[in-house]
């Protein structure tokens, strides 16, 4: 796995090197030098065994018991390489428990690293990170919850996206679109509701608004906050580019918090350069927010990834 991880990110990097149409590292500018190493890191991370091109399923629950397997009356259907029976799943009263099928769990099926047993599957709130994972050779699943909804993501480090994955297409880097901006906290925050394009919403805390300055025009975004102990700030937002050039939903941009803070006034950086695709972008799996109506900015960022499907 280690040499896999590691061919990808030369592959990546000889990449970048060829859209810069530079010779070597030594002759790239300082804004070319971030933006190769952040390019290789957002492009390593698509590429994980886990990552976003590894999913190949979604299912969401009702209430009783889901049989999970290859069989084709599974109603979670999952991978050729998978047992016919692996599981089930019952679904009651907003908890969802891992059950043996009549054959009992095969050997191989793991729980977060343990071998399986019947238990209840941890399922946070719009927070997947410390969800139990059920593994089971090349594949994965997991349970999320979004809202009072809960589903059953699959993903497989031999999946097709994955292993056809054919690179990345990009703006090339521009300073202008480095901006700072001035950053004004809520207090108290707000929350917003955001529509996903599965037709599900969900509600996030907005610590404040950032107000900046682009080809003359003064422009503000709004970012939610995930997990208020990773500092970091989540703006989701669409611009004209949209129409033919970039993903036709949105884009993502993550920063860190202003200079004092989010509860203070201060200065925040964005570089646009950083936006990237939304996991919805490579496929149709994953559950991607859409802007709100104030993230969507009436002038072109052609700065960032561009579309990953033509």
């Amino acid at each position: 796995m280690r040499f896999c991880i590691g061919h990808f990110l030369l592959a990546a990097i000889l990449a970048l090197a060829t859209i810069f149409a530079l010779p070597s590292s030594t002759q790239l500018s300082n804004l070319e030098k971030d933006e190769l190493a952040w390019r290789t890191q957002h492009v390593a991370d698509l590429q994980k065994p886990d990552g976003w091109l590894s999913l190949v399923g979604l299912e969401w629950l009702q209430p009783g018991e889901i049989p999970v397997g290859s069989a084709a009356d599974s109603k979670i259907h999952l991978p050729p390489t998978a047992p016919a029976h692996l599981a089930i799943l019952k679904f009651q009263n907003d908890a969802v428990t891992l059950l043996p099928p009549k054959e009992g769990f095969p050997v191989g099926l793991m729980v977060d690293g343990a071998p399986a047993k019947e238990q209840v599957l941890r399922a946070d709130p719009d927070k997947d990170k410390l969800n139990s994972r059920v593994t089971f050779g090349t594949i994965n699943f997991y349970v999320i919850r979004r809202g009072e909804d809960f589903a059953v993501r699959v993903k497989d480090s031999k999946s097709p996206t994955l292993l056809e994955f054919h690179g990345l297409n990009w703006y090339a880097p521009n300073p202008t679109y480095r901006v700072t901006a001035k950053w004004t906290p809520y207090v108290p925050a707000k929350n917003i509701t955001l529509a996903r394009l599965v037709g599900k919403s969900y509600s996030l805390p907005v610590p404040g608004v950032a107000e900046f300055t682009l080809q003359g025009k003064t422009f503000h975004l709004e970012p939610v906050l995930e997990d208020p102990n990773n500092p970091k700030l989540f703006f989701i937002l669409r611009d004209t580019t949209s129409t033919e050039m970039t993903y036709p939903a949105c884009r993502f941009l993550y920063t860190g918090f202003p200079d004092h803070g989010i509860d203070q006034p201060g200065d925040l950086a964005l570089d646009f350069n950083h936006l990237e695709n939304p996991p919805c972008a490579y496929t149709q799996f994953a559950t991607c927010p859409l802007p709100p109506a104030g993230n969507r900015l009436p002038v072109a960022l052609p700065v960032g990834e561009q579309r990953y499907h033509k």
